[in-house]
């Protein structure tokens, strides 16, 4: 198995964590609870487009997808009940450790961020239930900014949070939008997947 990169904490000004898929191993659970909502709308929605819109939001994704088949949607509705099947599912999340481990070696050393496309409670019930819900300086989420990954606002966002400058960042990140936004935010990034590919459902 790959281990993460070498990196120095002293070269850095601040850490910024996505979190589904870079700190908890979630996606199969958020992709059998985008199932839920999906095929009762008669929406097809396979694992590879799921993976290829990791870190956008919930309503975006909603939307987008509705919009394709020129369906009309009670958006809300929608991401309740997505949330709602996901949260179902969280007993059985396990933390991605090499990430985790990452986290409670640097807490209290240097400002830590947890930037996400999701939602606000739901992120902070994957941090609890992982064990590192107090581990963060602040938490970026989907309600916090007006543009989201692939723009770099919510990474920059954090920055400024941090009082940190962005070229002295370091993002983790598990999704080509999250790399995209990092890179675009003039941050160094790092790529989980080159050492934890998730569980997947077909």
């Amino acid at each position: 198995m790959p281990t993460p990169p070498v990196w120095q904490l002293q070269d850095h000004d601040a850490l910024l964590f996505d979190c589904d898929g870079t700190l908890a191993d979630t996606m199969p659970a958020h992709y059998r609870a985008w199932l839920h909502v999906t095929e009762a709308h008669g929406i097809a929605f396979s694992e590879d487009r799921f993976y290829s819109l990791g870190g956008r939001p919930t309503r975006d994704i909603v939307a987008t997808l509705a919009g394709e088949i020129g369906l009309e949607i009670d958006v809300d509705h929608a991401v309740h009940l997505k949330e709602t099947a996901f949260l179902a599912q969280l007993e059985h999340v396990e933390a991605i450790d090499p990430v985790v481990d990452v986290v409670l070696r640097s807490r209290g050393r240097i400002p830590l961020a947890v930037v996400t496309g999701g939602y606000r409670a739901v992120c902070q019930r994957i941090l609890d239930h992982v064990g590192i819900g107090d581990s963060f300086d602040t938490l970026v989420a989907s309600e916090d900014t007006t543009k989201h990954k692939p723009d770099p606002e919510p990474f920059l966002e954090a920055a400024r949070r941090l009082s940190a400058r962005p070229e002295r960042c370091v993002v983790w990140e598990d999704s080509d939008l999250g790399i995209a936004a990092a890179q675009a935010a003039g941050m160094t990034w790092i790529d989980v997947r080159a050492f934890h590919l998730p569980k997947r459902l077909t």
